[in-house]
């Protein structure tokens, strides 16, 4: 998105020859997460395009960030919610602003999982973090996804260990998400894991030593961060 929200980028196409976005590096785009269980966005991120090409796409999220997140209804924070209750009470999005370290984002195309790094204060680089999720979906304004609560953390002396557990087993009691797509988040981990071993990409590839342009601006929340997208290929 530029300044007035619109979205600038490059043409690339699918294995089909249908056109799909490609992103110029500054461009400002949003990565948004589709609720569970439904199909409105509950999460919406604006980022700043890193790089964009058929192997990767990378985007910085700044601090600062205007974003918006999924609350209860009565606006408690939802990590806040006792477990047994967090996937079944009525929630709302609340619009507030990413504290803390920026985060790189990084996504292959196809694969159902993103890897996101993170940094203590004074860029020191804290850990590798793969959120499972649907494979993004591109769209003129940005990436779309969904996510499915169970993750890896990874360090830098290349130990990892599993993440939300606890979350992906509720969500499956609470109905968000049956046996079969259980096994398929599973095995979708499993395959990172591997990666992970392998030390694969993108772990050597030095983005731990990456430094967002000092020219970049903040990108702004567009008052359409809900809108509903036509979406293209990976």
């Amino acid at each position: 998105m530029t300044d007035d929200g619109a979205v600038s980028g490059v043409d690339g196409s699918a294995a089909d020859g249908s056109p799909v976005a490609r992103w110029a590096p500054g461009s400002r785009i949003l990565w948004r997460y589709r609720e569970n269980g439904g199909s409105g966005i509950h999460i919406a991120r604006p980022v700043t395009v890193v790089r964009d090409d058929a192997d990767l796409l990378a985007v910085w999220l700044a601090p600062g960030t205007e974003c918006v997140k999924p609350v209860m209804a009565d606006g408690t924070p939802v990590h806040q919610e006792p477990l047994e209750t967090r996937y079944t009470k009525p929630r709302a999005v609340q619009r507030g602003h990413w504290f803390g370290t920026g985060v790189l984002k990084l996504a292959r195309p196809g694969l159902p999982w993103s890897v996101w790094l993170f940094w203590e204060p004074g860029w020191q680089f804290n850990n590798w973090y793969v959120n499972l999720e649907e494979p993004l979906a591109r769209w003129a304004g940005g990436v779309d996804s969904e996510d499915h609560f169970l993750d890896i953390c990874v360090y830098p002396d290349r130990s990892w260990d599993w993440r939300d557990e606890d979350e992906f087993a509720q969500a499956q009691r609470a109905g968000l998400m049956d046996a079969e797509a259980a096994e398929r988040v599973r095995a979708a981990g499993r395959a990172a894991v591997e990666v992970i071993r392998a030390w694969g990409p993108p772990f050597p590839d030095g983005w731990e030593a990456w430094r967002p342009d000092p020219s970049w601006k903040v990108p702004v929340l567009p008052q359409d961060w809900d809108r509903t997208p036509v979406h293209a290929s990976p």
